[in-house]
């Protein structure tokens, strides 16, 4: 099932990111940090792009064993990208999430579950109104187990037809990860009242919630 499509018609899109914030004079101020989150003996980490990360950090924040979600930037050759930069679409990287989770709540194999039926992966650098190779579908491999079971995943959705289009996700291995700027970060919990969530996030989570609704944290 496909969640992640906008409806036709639809004027928002991430690529407006940059104006809205500055019509709201909001600071894009922050020193990023280059380096990994590292989870601790108990939790793991998968990295994930699937669109515009205000989106896609609201879904899997709501996922139960998931404990901390950052936005970011990922897998490409400039070190410590400013949101400008990364909207130049000449860095490489893509808008990404680093998902700390809890291997004993919730699978990796759940979390790719969520990852490929949250958006829609037959579009090349583009999901709905955004378009660029910042918006590509990308599983950032953080080793061999999270490869394989990435790639086995994607065969098996290809050969099932649930898409009419082939898949153009890519996996890659993970290699960098910097933080988005702090006004990025848990965007629709302290924005929810916007005109991009409202029209445009919010009905992607109550659809997701219907789907996943055994995987949500209590309230």
């Amino acid at each position: 099932m496909l969640l992640g499509i906008i409806p036709a018609g639809t004027l928002f899109s991430c690529g407006a990111k940059s104006n809205a914030l500055k019509t709201n004079n909001m600071s894009n101020d922050t020193t990023i940090n280059p380096s990994a989150i590292t989870p601790d003996a108990h939790t793991a980490v998968a990295t994930f792009a699937n669109g515009c990360f205000w989106c896609t950090e609201a879904v899997f924040q709501q996922i139960e064993g998931v404990t901390k979600v950052t936005s970011g930037y990922s897998g490409g050759h400039v070190p410590n990208p400013t949101y400008e930069q990364v909207c130049e679409k000449n860095t490489g990287h893509a808008e990404a999430l680093q998902i700390v989770y809890d291997p004993a709540v919730i699978s990796f194999d759940e979390l790719l579950e969520v990852f490929w039926k949250t958006h829609d992966p037959t579009t090349l650098n583009r999901q709905g109104n955004d378009v660029g190779p910042q918006y590509r579908s990308v599983v950032f491999y953080h080793n061999n187990t999270q490869k394989e079971k990435a790639e086995a995943y994607k065969a098996e959705l290809d050969k099932s037809g649930a898409w009419s289009n082939p898949i153009v996700t890519a996996i890659e291995p993970f290699k960098n990860f910097y933080p988005a700027e702090d006004y990025h970060q848990n965007y629709y919990r302290l924005n929810g009242k916007a005109p991009y969530c409202q029209y445009v996030i919010r009905p992607k989570l109550e659809k997701f919630e219907k789907v996943f609704k055994d995987k949500l944290k209590k309230q």
